[in-house]
């Protein structure tokens, strides 16, 4: 006896004028339990799934649907903060600290900062070093994003022969591991 079966007959219980174990009265309020738990479960999940904080699938999704880009992310946070991000845009979205925090709407770290030439901004991906994977979807949504009059240049960044040094002894510990070029100049951890 458990769920909301259990609930119906602890309240008909101290009557004491049903018999609740093994009766057809004992059985329907078992059926009618049943049906509540179903719809408890139903009512959590709904409860979960409409606010952005605490969706986990359906109401991702929807939120999705109404927007005219998706996060590149599919880590369930990110994707969350991605999605809070885009959401937050709006007219007066223009400021630098505006438009770093609207441009976590990625759904991956990208920030912008002033290059010192008027009407250019320069983004890059301090979390990601070289160019990040699914680059060109990342790029349609930042170029939706930032105000189109802005001109925007991309920055990346890879391993320094400093960090190669405290990291590989010698070009033989290198060659042990057998990395790509492009793997090597991405090993920044």
């Amino acid at each position: 006896m458990s769920g909301y079966a259990g609930y119906l007959k602890d309240l008909l219980r101290p009557l004491r004028v049903y018999e609740l174990e093994g009766t057809a009265n004992g059985g329907e309020l078992e059926a009618q339990g049943q049906a509540l738990d179903g719809v408890e479960g139903g009512l959590e999940e709904i409860q979960r799934e409409m606010l952005l904080s605490t969706a986990e699938s359906r109401g991702l999704e929807a939120i999705e649907s109404l927007l005219a880009r998706r996060p590149v992310t599919t880590d369930l946070e990110m994707r969350r903060a991605a999605l809070a991000a885009l959401l937050r845009i709006g007219g007066d979205s223009f400021t630098l600290a505006a438009i770093n925090d609207t441009l976590r709407g990625c759904g991956v770290n990208a920030q912008a900062r002033e290059t010192g030439q008027a009407g250019v901004v320069e983004v890059y991906f301090p979390d990601v070093p070289g160019i990040p994977d699914g680059f060109e979807k990342l790029r349609e949504i930042i170029e939706s994003i930032l105000p189109a009059h802005l001109g925007i240049e991309y920055a990346y960044w890879y391993i320094t022969w400093g960090l190669m040094e405290e990291k590989f002894a010698t070009w033989g510990d290198i060659e042990a591991i057998g990395p790509t070029w492009e793997e090597l100049e991405k090993m920044v951890k």
